[in-house]
């Protein structure tokens, strides 16, 4: 069965452009995997532990064959190939890879809930989701995503850092 996944990348340690490459050519690599589209990048301040660089983040939609917890155990794999430490929760990182949306299932296991908890607290996985898909409707909710854009909180943080046509750019967002 083909499964349609949301995964949201972010990084802010060392070369961040080439780090998120990276992590899509890993993901791409992997044939169960199929990447269908990515958002563009996004420069955002950092959230939760606030003494660190600012991040780069995407979304990017793949179809996967996998189901949850092998894409999970896949995606942590190539967190530690590209040199992952978990050292501060919400810390600098080479890499971060979270599963966002999987189909429209709701899953909590002991290391994964779909979902994604902290999504909606957060423009910087909202507002590239978005960019991707205006239009989906996330589980257990009667509104396109777009629409609950204007409650999502610090979306002055994030700001457009490269399209997805390759144009560089730095300023902020444009609602």
């Amino acid at each position: 069965m083909m499964n349609k996944v949301y995964i949201g990348l972010g990084t802010n340690v060392g070369d961040r452009e080439s780090n998120l490459k990276d992590a899509i050519s890993e993901l791409a690599a992997v044939p169960e995997i199929e990447i269908i589209s990515l958002s563009s990048i996004y420069e955002t301040n950092p959230v939760g532990y606030l003494e660190q660089g600012k991040f780069l983040n995407m979304v990017v939609c793949i179809n996967t064959t996998f189901d949850a917890q092998t894409l999970l155990v896949t995606c942590m794999k190539i967190e530690q190939n590209l040199g992952r430490k978990r050292e501060i929760r919400w810390g600098p990182r080479t890499i971060d890879l979270d599963i966002l949306l999987y189909n429209q299932e709701n899953i909590v296991t002991k290391n994964l809930i779909v979902p994604h908890p902290r999504m909606l607290d957060r423009a910087f996985v909202v507002i590239p989701l978005v960019e991707i898909d205006k239009d989906i409707i996330l589980p257990n909710m009667e509104k396109p995503i777009r629409e609950i854009m204007d409650d999502i909180p610090e979306k002055e943080g994030v700001r457009i850092w490269k399209r997805k046509n390759g144009e560089g750019v730095l300023g902020h967002l444009e609602s």
